[in-house]
């Protein structure tokens, strides 16, 4: 019988403490995975590294003491084996290049809901899993290893569903902090109420949004979604 795989140790680095924490969460949740420890400096990672096993950190680029790619380079240069994952609001194609160029097993962007992390995650371990198998048979071997770190292509969504139109239903309700109701998203995004309420409960089923209900003076309850990405500040840079 084939032994389990060890279990990924995690080192979240995230400076808001609240995003941390989420973090923390979201790897929590995964199958295979579990936290070390959550820091919210660079000179705090560097001494949970000095003491701990850590074979993975979730890094935040931008640090009240240092960038997290000049940690990323200090850390090949010592030799030290932790691979990492970029968590960060930062768009700049140099910067993914760089990443690329220390190692950087995967990018995630802010905001960012659990499948996406928890995808990412799946593919490092299937990756490493496949890394860990020894020498290589052949190029097949080689190239189904990398392609382990690769990001699917987007889901297709819901038929009767388009991209424009959710990116607009996410800018809505992402600049809504209060909620909105799927008359409010209908009317602010020129659609009918029952295709807006379509892609509200599109986002709920993907982990993006969630809805509970508003009580108003008579009638019944009628339903607000919030937008879930964003939540306990897991947005900021």
């Amino acid at each position: 019988m084939a032994s389990a795989a060890p279990v990924v140790r995690v080192l979240v680095v995230e400076d808001d403490p609240v995003a941390a924490d989420a973090h923390a969460l979201y790897v929590g949740r995964v199958p295979g995975f579990t936290v070390v420890g959550t820091v919210h400096s660079l000179a705090a990672a560097t001494r949970v590294l000095d003491r701990t096993p850590v074979d993975l950190l979730l890094l935040d680029l931008t640090l009240p003491d240092g960038h997290g790619l000049r940690f990323a380079r200090g850390l090949r240069a010592s030799g030290h084996p932790a691979d990492v994952i970029a968590v960060t609001s930062a768009r700049d194609l140099a910067v993914v290049r760089e990443s690329v160029s220390l190692g950087v097993v995967q990018y995630v962007l802010k905001p960012f809901a659990f499948p996406t992390l928890r995808e990412r995650l799946l593919r490092y371990a299937e990756f490493r899993a496949a890394a860990a198998a020894g020498e290589a048979a052949g190029q097949d071997d080689v190239d189904r290893a990398l392609a382990a770190l690769r990001a699917p292509r987007p889901a297709a969504l819901p038929k009767g569903l388009s991209a424009p139109t959710l990116d607009r239903v996410c800018s809505l309700l992402r600049a809504a902090p209060e909620g909105l109701t799927a008359a409010g998203a209908a009317e602010e995004a020129g659609i009918s109420r029952i295709t807006a309420r379509r892609y509200l409960e599109h986002l709920v089923d993907t982990g993006r949004a969630a809805r509970a209900p508003r009580y108003g003076q008579v009638g019944r309850p009628e339903l607000t979604y919030r937008w879930l990405a964003e939540a306990g500040s897991v947005s900021n840079v």
